[in-house]
């Protein structure tokens, strides 16, 4: 039996890695995305993911990466975890940084989210999942630059929710409000600040669970912070 196929956009290590390592290890046929895919090599020998070079930004190359992912088997599951971001004074940001910014964290969720549903429609079943941030409901001073694309991103993903959920296909943003701890070789943990940041691992989980959802009782949107963390 093929093994169902699940696309990691914006592939690197963090969340990505865990997501990753989660999903091999249920049988899934990982197919990563990044525009440097040297930095995952690693993270190919321990998964035994497919690769791809991606710029989430640009329509043709996401086509690829799709056309790609559909010669590994059938779609189940896409995420998207590709962020733009630029932060600073309002005044001085740089215009084309906020440009790039809005293209890979916002257009590029449009562009990912499009590819997946035309696929997922087909199939009749699985789901896209977006990752957001605390940026995609609250937007503090210096974050113009950020709270832009997390913004944009949350509405493309309210919008094909409500569109493809009576379709079967499940959509769901996800609000990070915090910071997300390394898994990298020699990061070493907080033993004086037990689980004051994500741990990785236990996000991924939750992603895997929400997948598997039954239809029910979906979730459009799950907010995930760490138990120290102030609302």
């Amino acid at each position: 039996m093929t093994s169902d196929v699940a696309v990691i956009a914006g592939a690197g290590p963090g969340l990505s890695a865990s997501l990753a390592h989660l999903l091999a290890k249920e049988g899934f046929r990982v197919v990563l995305a990044a525009r440097n895919v040297g930095k995952l090599s690693a993270l190919v020998d321990e998964t035994g993911a497919l690769a791809v070079e991606t710029d989430v930004a640009d329509a043709a190359s996401v086509e690829n990466l799709f056309d790609v992912a559909d010669k590994a088997g059938p779609l189940s599951l896409v995420v998207f975890n590709a962020s733009g971001r630029t932060r600073g004074p309002i005044a001085d940001l740089d215009p084309e940084a906020v440009r790039q910014a809005l293209l890979v964290g916002a257009y590029g969720g449009f562009l990912v989210g499009q590819q997946a549903a035309r696929r997922l429609l087909s199939r009749g079943s699985g789901s896209i999942l977006f990752t957001g941030a605390t940026a995609s409901v609250k937007g503090f001073a210096g974050s113009a630059g950020f709270a832009m694309p997390k913004f944009g991103l949350r509405g493309l993903a309210q919008s094909m929710a409500r569109e493809l959920a009576p379709k079967n296909i499940h959509v769901a943003h996800f609000i990070i409000d915090g910071s997300i701890a390394p898994n990298g070789p020699g990061q070493a943990g907080e033993p004086d600040q037990p689980d004051r940041r994500l741990s990785p691992d236990a996000i991924a989980e939750t992603y895997l669970a929400i997948h598997r959802q039954h239809r029910s009782a979906w979730s459009s949107e799950l907010e995930l912070r760490p138990w120290v963390e102030n609302f």
